[in-house]
C-alpha cells in the first residue's frame, strides 16, 4: 500500500460539531435508522487504514458513520491492524470484527458487524480459483490470461433472523488505465461473478443468499462499461434504485458497489452513497478549498460509503 501524502497543515475542529454535520447530512440522504426487521449493509474502502496517521478524532468520525449500519465490509485494511482496532474500539459494543490475512499490496479485508442483531456463522474463507479452473476465466476479445486474484475476495457468513447470507468482500486489481491492466481487472470481475453464480446453483452451497460487495474499480456501473459487464455477465446486478452519486470523492467514478442476483435484489428496500465530504469540515472548505479533498482523503477516505437496506423474508 502507498500512503497518500499527509497534508502539511493542521486543521483543529470540534468533534461533536462535525458529528452533528454528519448526522444532518445523514437525514438529507435519507439513511434509515437501524431496526429489527430490515438489515443495513455497507461497504467502504477506508483509504490505507492502519497506514495513514489519523488522529483519535478522525477515527471517531469514521466510527460514527460505521455505527449507522448493521454489517460493514471494509477494504484497504493495512497489514498493520492498528487502524482497524481503533475503529473497533470507538464503534464499541455490541460490534465485533473479522478480517483476512494480507494479500497483494499488504492489504487485508474486514467486516465489522452488530452482534446484537446478526450472528456470524461458520463459513469464512477466501475466493481462490483452482489452477484447473483458471482456463474458464476468459472473456470475448481478451487475450490476457487469468492468473488469479491480486487480493482474494474475503467471504464471511451471517444470520439475520431466520435468514443466512454470505458476503463476498472484494477489492479488485486496478493497476492503471492501460489495456492490459483493464483486461486483468475485467477478468477478476468475471471471476467474482462466475464464482457467485456457480455456488448459488450448487446443491451443497452454505446459503444461496450471496452478496458481492466492495471496491470493484468500476468506472460506471452501467451496461457497456467493460468491468461492470464482466461482473454482471453471470447474473449479478446492482440495486434497481442504485444512486448515481459517485463513490469517489475526486471523480465521478462508481468504483464501489453491492451486487445481487435478481432473487435477492427484489428484497432491497433502499440504497445510496453517503457523500460525507459534502457535509464535513465546512470551515476548512471555506478557508482552504484547494486542500479540502487532500485532507478528507488522508484523514477519512477518498471513497464514500455505499449502503443498501434489505428486508429478508
Amino acid at each position: 500500500m502507498v500512503s497518500f501524502e499527509k497534508p502539511k497543515f493542521t486543521f483543529p475542529f470540534q468533534l461533536q460539531e462535525e458529528i452533528d454535520h454528519l448526522l444532518q447530512h445523514k437525514a438529507t440522504r435519507k439513511i434509515p435508522p437501524k431496526n429489527n426487521t430490515q438489515l443495513l449493509i455497507c461497504t467502504w474502502n477506508i483509504a490505507n487504514l492502519g497506514l495513514h496517521k489519523r488522529g483519535e478524532d478522525h477515527y471517531q468520525l469514521i466510527a460514527e458513520m460505521l455505527s449507522w449500519f448493521d454489517v460493514i465490509a471494509i477494504q484497504e485494511v493495512h497489514d498493520n491492524l492498528e487502524g482497524l482496532y481503533k475503529l473497533e474500539s470507538y464503534i464499541g459494543t455490541p460490534y465485533a470484527l473479522v478480517f483476512s490475512d494480507k494479500g497483494g499490496n499488504d492489504e487485508r479485508s474486514a467486516y465489522i458487524y452488530d452482534t446484537s442483531k446478526i450472528e456470524k456463522l461458520e463459513l469464512t474463507g477466501e475466493v481462490a480459483i483452482a489452477v484447473a479452473d483458471k482456463r474458464w476465466i476468459r472473456l470475448p476479445g481478451i487475450t490476457t490470461k487469468f492468473e488469479g486474484f491480486d487480493r482474494n475476495p474475503f467471504i464471511a457468513s451471517f444470520q439475520f433472523g431466520n435468514t443466512k447470507f454470505m458476503l463476498l468482500n472484494a477489492h479488485l486489481y486496478f493497476g492503471s488505465d492501460g489495456k492490459k491492466d483493464k483486461e486483468r481487472r475485467s477478468l477478476e470481475a468475471y471471476a467474482v461473478g462466475r464464482y457467485a453464480a456457480l455456488r448459488k446453483k450448487d446443491k451443497h452451497v452454505f446459503t444461496k443468499n450471496i452478496i458481492a460487495l466492495g471496491d470493484f474499480n468500476i468506472p460506471m456501473a452501467v451496461k457497456g462499461d467493460p468491468i461492470y459487464d464482466a461482473l454482471s455477465r453471470r447474473g449479478l446486478c446492482v440495486p434497481k434504485h442504485s444512486t448515481q452519486i459517485a463513490s469517489s470523492i475526486s471523480t465521478d467514478a462508481q468504483y464501489d458497489q453491492l451486487v445481487f442476483f435478481p432473487s435477492l435484489k427484489r428484497k432491497i428496500v433502499d440504497s445510496g452513497v453517503f457523500d460525507y465530504d459534502q457535509a464535513i469540515f465546512p470551515n476548512l472548505w471555506t478557508a482552504q478549498a484547494t486542500d479540502f479533498k487532500a485532507y478528507c482523503r488522508y484523514y477519512i477516505s477518498d471513497h464514500r460509503p455505499m449502503w443498501v437496506q434489505v428486508k429478508f423474508d
